[in-house]
This record gives structure tokens, C-alpha cells and sequence, in this order.
């Protein structure tokens, strides 16, 4: 009780000192030298779960947990596994476009108990941050027989440490000295893999920065002990050329949706190619949409709609539908189609389009355990273009015959008038405040 107490009390705070600055000429934070492809990924770090105990920024709910991997899923975003993660990231592997890693923290039995079950039925592949001292300890902590179990059906590892040292212990190690901040880090940093590589069957290559605290005196350890990439808890996409010893990751929360939000959104990635940029996963809706789920449009203009002819024991009053970029849009129920949609009165300036519906069901007046949610892209570059430029840039790519001769020129005729198409500057929209994990 006490430790969930400090957990909660100190993960406001813990984002001030995450930690501190490195110089600006530290050779471990520079860009990975491996070329950056089109590939984003969101890394999602999750703790505890309970469906009985009040939720809180570490605990969740396996039934809200469940309802976000079924929004992943539903949104076609590719749910990939450490090895895989790893690989990408030394540019040994090609990955779909989107990507999502997903991360538990510290050794609950819960993530046993609770999680695996719903990550094995979804067949998603999923990572273990396990520190030493809450491994086989009873409790609430994990065994070994579970965490070899867990391995068995997609689980990879990694580590979290020996201790769990939260960021202020760290600095008042970091205050008795050199010699003596140097032996504490080996120790945490060190011990930590030395112990799971003798009790697991794995490599362990990555470490999650416990707290997120991370510092200069960490990186040239981390290389050192063998591990290539160092988890904090700064929420961003991570790129091959993200820095590896600082990888970001959204830590997802069990009383604010906003971080899940922001991890499932790739519309911060205007820069990915729309066409030919890699297959992304196959996306299912309950209902048909349109436009239909992981289709690419040519029209900034789009009307989106959902058919819920199907759908039973709602209430139609209680339709709301939310946009990416809009959020809840007036979408109009046709009660005779029984089709929601909505007109697009804004063009859409981001390569992906996210939509999510909800309703709340009848006669218990509760919303729906599963919303329909889907995404789109649209094709930037293409539908800045005038209605017939495409045509006219592949004729102007065709070079002319010599057996043809040129026609006669035409009478001379006043130049038309030029067409101005006005620029659009994306808006601009400011980072969430990253949220923070102890």
C-alpha cells in the first residue's frame, strides 16, 4: 500500500527530474546512424491491473485494457514484438508503417493474470520489464514460472533494474561521488542483466529507465553491459534514427485515456509517404464505413458515414461520433438507413484521418463496451493537385516522336488569367505534456 501510495504521489513530479540534461555533444545521443525509413512506432507502457480495485495512473482495469487492444486492432495498427522492434531499429527488418510495441512495467502477477490472457487472445507479442528484487518474491510479484510461460506465447525482456531506484534515490547516489555513483549504476545497470540472462532463456539488450530518470554516466554503461536501447517515459513516435539511448514511450494511464489517445494517433507524422510506403495491417469494423477503414482518398473533402443497420439495443439519441482534428462533429442519423454521417467542412491537412463512434445501449442507458473506431489516409500530395494535372505530368513525361511533325502553331490568343491555389499551412499543434512513470 505504501509503495502504490508513493508510486501515485510521486508520477505528477517525476516528469520535472526524468532526467538531466546531457551535453550537447554526447556521442550516445546522437541519431542512430542507421538510414530512417517511413516506420513509426509507438512503444505503450503499461504496470497493474485490477477489475475490482480503483483505478489509478498505475492500475487499470483488464476490461479497459482489453477495449484498447481492440481499438488497436481495429485500427489496423501492427502490433510487433521486442525482436522485431530491435531488428527494425539496427536496419536489419522492414516494418509496416505504423507500429505498436507494447511494454509492462516492474513484475505484477497481474500482467499474469489479467493482461496475458487478453494479449494471447488477441495474438499480440508483448515485452516484460522485470527488476530483480520483485521476481519470485510472492505477492503480487511474478514467478519465474509465469514469466517462462509468458515467453512461451510472445513475451520478450528486458530490464528494469535491480532495485527500482526512483530518480531522487539515483540522485543522492549520484551526490556521494564518483566512485561511488559509478558502482551503484553497474549494479542497477549490470546486476539487473546478469540476473535475468541466468534465469531466462534471452538476451537482455534493452532497459527501461526506472522512473525515467536517465543521465550522462548511464549511457557509456549501458554500452558497456550490452545493450542497445534505453526506454524512458517521454511520450513520442520513435524513428530508426531516434537516439537509442533515449527511446520514447507513451506510459498509458488507468484514470486518463489522453495518453493511450495520443499513442494510437499517427497524425503527427506528416513527413510518411502515403503510397508504396509498406503494408500496414489489415483493418476490420463491425459495420461497413466510409470511407472504408485503411483506404487511401484523393478528397480533403470527405463524407464519413457508418451503416449501423445491423447494430441492436441502442439509442440513436446517444450517437456521437469524433474526428481527429474535429473532435465531436454534429453527425446527422438517418432513422430510415440508419446511417450516421457527417460532411467534412474543413479540409483535412494530416495523411491520416482517424474516426471513433459510440452510443450508449438499451435498456441499461451504459456505453457501448466496444466503439467503432477507423482510420483512413489521405493523399496529400495528390489532391493539392488541379483536376487533370496527374494526366498533364505523365504526357509531359512521354518525349515526343521524330517521325511526327510538330502541328502548325495556332492563332495567338490573350494568356488566361494564372490559377493561384492558395497554400495551406498545417495547423500547428503543441506535444501533450508527456506523462511520467515512477
Amino acid at each position: 500500500m505504501l509503495r502504490r501510495v508513493f508510486l501515485a504521489s510521486l508520477f505528477v513530479a517525476v516528469q520535472a527530474f526524468a532526467q538531466e540534461p546531457a551535453a550537447p555533444s554526447s556521442p550516445a545521443l546522437a541519431p542512430s546512424p542507421v538510414p530512417d525509413d517511413s516506420t513509426r512506432v509507438a512503444v505503450l507502457g503499461y504496470h497493474d491491473f485490477s477489475e475490482t480495485q480503483p483505478e489509478t495512473q498505475m492500475r487499470m482495469k483488464p476490461s479497459k485494457f482489453r477495449k484498447q487492444m481492440e481499438t488497436i486492432r481495429q485500427l489496423g495498427i501492427s502490433v510487433i514484438s521486442l525482436e522485431d522492434f530491435m531488428a527494425w531499429k539496427r536496419g536489419e527488418k522492414t516494418l509496416p508503417e505504423r507500429c505498436i510495441l507494447i511494454t509492462l512495467d516492474d513484475g505484477w502477477k497481474s500482467v499474469y493474470t489479467d493482461a496475458y490472457p487478453v494479449l494471447k487472445e488477441f495474438g499480440f507479442p508483448f515485452a516484460l520489464y522485470l527488476y530483480k528484487n520483485y521476481v519470485d518474491v510472492g505477492g503480487k510479484s511474478l514467478s519465474t514460472e509465469m514469466i517462462r510461460e509468458m515467453m512461451q506465447h510472445g513475451a520478450g525482456i528486458g530490464s528494469h533494474s535491480v532495485s527500482h531506484p526512483f530518480p531522487g534515490v539515483v540522485k543522492g547516489e549520484k551526490k556521494k561521488g564518483a566512485d561511488s555513483f559509478d558502482a551503484f549504476l553497474r549494479n542497477q545497470i549490470g546486476e539487473s542483466k546478469q540476473f535475468l540472462e541466468g534465469k531466462f532463456p534471452y538476451p537482455i539488450t534493452t532497459y527501461a529507465y526506472p522512473g525515467g530518470y536517465h543521465c550522462e554516466e548511464m549511457y557509456p554503461l549501458a554500452t558497456e553491459f550490452g545493450y542497445h536501447v534505453m526506454f524512458t517515459v517521454v511520450a513520442g513516435k520513435v524513428r530508426r534514427s531516434t537516439p537509442n539511448m533515449i527511446v520514447p514511450r507513451y506510459m498509458v494511464l488507468g484514470n486518463n485515456e489522453k495518453p493511450f489517445e495520443m499513442a494510437v494517433s499517427f497524425r503527427d507524422d506528416a513527413s510518411a509517404p502515403v503510397a508504396g510506403a509498406g503494408a500496414t495491417a489489415p483493418q476490420k469494423t463491425l459495420y461497413p464505413v466510409t470511407p472504408e477503414a485503411g483506404a487511401i482518398i484523393h478528397d480533403r473533402l470527405p463524407k464519413i458515414s457508418a451503416d449501423l443497420s445491423t447494430l441492436t439495443d441502442y439509442d440513436p439519441a446517444s450517437l456521437v461520433m469524433k474526428v481527429s482534428g474535429f473532435g465531436e462533429v454534429p453527425a446527422t442519423f438517418d432513422p430510415a438507413t440508419k446511417q450516421l454521417s457527417w460532411q467534412v467542412n474543413r479540409k483535412l491537412r494530416q495523411p491520416s484521418c482517424q474516426v471513433s463512434i459510440s452510443w450508449k445501449t438499451t435498456p441499461q442507458n451504459k456505453p457501448a463496451e466496444v466503439p467503432l473506431r477507423w482510420s483512413f489516409r489521405i493523399d496529400l500530395a495528390n489532391s493539392y493537385q488541379p483536376e487533370g494535372a496527374e494526366a498533364a505530368v505523365h504526357e509531359a513525361d512521354v518525349p515526343p516522336s521524330p517521325a511526327v511533325a510538330p502541328p502548325p502553331p495556332a492563332e495567338p490568343t490573350p494568356p488566361a488569367p494564372p490559377t493561384v491555389i492558395p497554400a495551406e499551412t498545417p495547423t500547428p499543434t503543441s506535444p501533450a505534456p508527456a506523462p511520467a512513470h515512477p
